[in-house]
């Protein structure tokens, strides 16, 4: 009879079974959609979307189209992202998100 190996089955504490693992340096982190989210609404208050709409609703002029153009392709490039299974730990990098100027 010859050696045999035993095979281990590690348990953890997550939320779900497809949740990656996370390591040790904390590069690879668990990234929630809502953190993306959050970067896509830092990038529309970028291009001043709140102070846009503030005019459209006192002058009753509307959003340039440039404007919300921008602001659906950020829209969609969050939407892209957020459907990722992992979302990259880049997420915010410039190279994931419509170019602004």
């Amino acid at each position: 009879m010859g050696t045999q190996e035993m095979r281990f089955a590690v348990i953890r504490d997550t939320r779900e079974w497809s949740e990656p693992e996370g390591v040790a340096n904390g590069q690879d982190r668990f990234i929630d959609p809502g953190e993306v989210e959050n970067e896509a609404r830092r990038r529309k208050g970028l291009l001043k979307l709140d102070e846009w709409q503030l005019r459209q609703y006192v002058t009753d002029r509307p959003v340039p189209d440039h404007i919300v153009q921008m602001c659906q392709q950020i829209d969609l490039a969050a939407q892209a992202l957020s459907r990722l299974s992992p979302i990259p730990s880049d997420y915010a990098n410039d190279l994931y998100w419509p170019r602004m100027w």
